[in-house]
């Protein structure tokens, strides 16, 4: 491990000085530790950004519970904060907010419905377009899991192929639903030109974000995982498909770190640690052009903003030890907690003893 002096500096520093970056997605694997982390992220960059919004777009939200404060689909302002705002959405579910008219949406929603993946797409789709409408320097998103997030990112594709299959039912049915529409007398907001046109609006902006997504200076992807086997190969599945994606990813954060504080008695503790080392230098190995951050496990859950705010120092300043191994002061630590030990177990030892001498003059 030392080699791992010579890599870039363990921190998220490097994200908080790009101050081109619009679009910043935080994701792994399920319960690595991903909504504390886009939280922390975001309270770090509304202190250096003009406007902050942190949008969940995991149907099992969490945001909530992480600043301890109810969030809706629409931007909130955040307690205790000028200029970061958040809101859940749910990919799964169609937006009923796009202005349209309601029998043209709920036209397009069933026509989308028939395409598989495109429903999740549209309402993404949907969701972005109104947030390209707010005045926002900068947008993290707290995404699901790996699967979902990597769904997510294939929704500009999946969109223009839907639209593609939509477009040829046009060519191959003619005039047919205008006659349609005429016949049951519905208007023109339900006739052909406005069903196309909404579908055209929609595809000119994902084209627009899909352009933004894979501009390293705008969009940037922060992989969160943890020192075990299974998180290292999402990591590396994640990475992969990112990199299929053209979106830029350059920091890994590794949570829950035990590190070698103070004297570890514990077998198990010692065990773990073992294990997690070799997790980690694999991870150096393979990302050594990367920023990789290590944060510690906690004895407490990081909830509320002073638990946010408290453990975000973390994030840009590298995570040390409290001893050294080998220093006289990690022996003098050693033998003062082995003298505190013994001094608990004397009195224990005492009560055993007296027992035992009563139950032996009994007999």
């Amino acid at each position: 491990m030392g080699s791992n002096e010579e890599l870039p500096e363990g921190t998220l520093q490097n994200i908080l000085e790009q101050e081109s970056l619009k679009w910043i997605f935080v994701g792994g694997k399920g319960g690595v530790g991903k909504t504390t982390c886009s939280s922390i992220l975001s309270i770090l960059l509304a202190r250096v950004r003009p406007s902050v919004l942190i949008i969940s777009t995991d149907p099992a939200h969490n945001l909530s519970d992480a600043f301890q404060q109810k969030f809706t689909k629409t931007p909130s302002l955040v307690n205790g904060f000028s200029n970061l705002y958040a809101m859940e959405v749910d990919p799964n579910v169609e937006h009923d907010e796009s202005g349209g008219s309601d029998i043209t949406d709920g036209f397009v929603s069933e026509l989308a419905n028939s395409i598989p993946g495109i429903d999740e797409a549209m309402s993404f789709a949907e969701m972005l377009k109104l947030v390209q409408t707010m005045d926002y320097s900068c947008i993290v998103f707290d995404t699901a899991p790996t699967g979902h997030t990597l769904r997510l990112l294939q929704f500009p594709s999946t969109l223009e192929k839907g639209l593609a299959k939509i477009m040829s039912l046009k060519s191959r049915f003619g005039g047919l639903l205008g006659q349609m529409t005429r016949l049951f007398g519905l208007g023109d907001e339900f006739g052909e030109d406005a069903i196309l046109g909404k579908l055209e609006g929609m595809k000119e902006v994902i084209q627009q974000v899909n352009q933004q997504f894979k501009d390293p200076d705008l969009t940037t992807f922060v992989c969160v995982c943890i020192p075990e086997f299974l998180s290292l190969y999402e990591t590396e599945r994640l990475v992969q498909e990112l990199t299929k994606f053209e979106i830029d990813t350059h920091n890994i954060i590794i949570n829950q770190v035990i590190f070698d504080e103070e004297v570890i008695q514990s077998k198990l503790l010692k065990a773990r640690m073992r294990m997690q080392q070799k997790y980690l230098d694999q991870f150096y190995m393979l990302y050594d052009d990367f920023n990789i951050t290590k944060l510690p496990l906690l004895p407490q859950e990081v909830c509320g903003i002073e638990a946010l705010k408290a453990f975000s120092h973390n994030f840009v300043t590298p995570y040390k030890s409290s001893i050294t191994r080998g220093t006289i002061e990690e022996l003098e630590l050693r033998v003062s907690a082995l003298n505190e030990q013994l001094k608990d177990a004397e009195p224990e030892l005492e009560r055993l003893r007296k027992g035992k001498q009563k139950i032996d003059e009994a007999i």
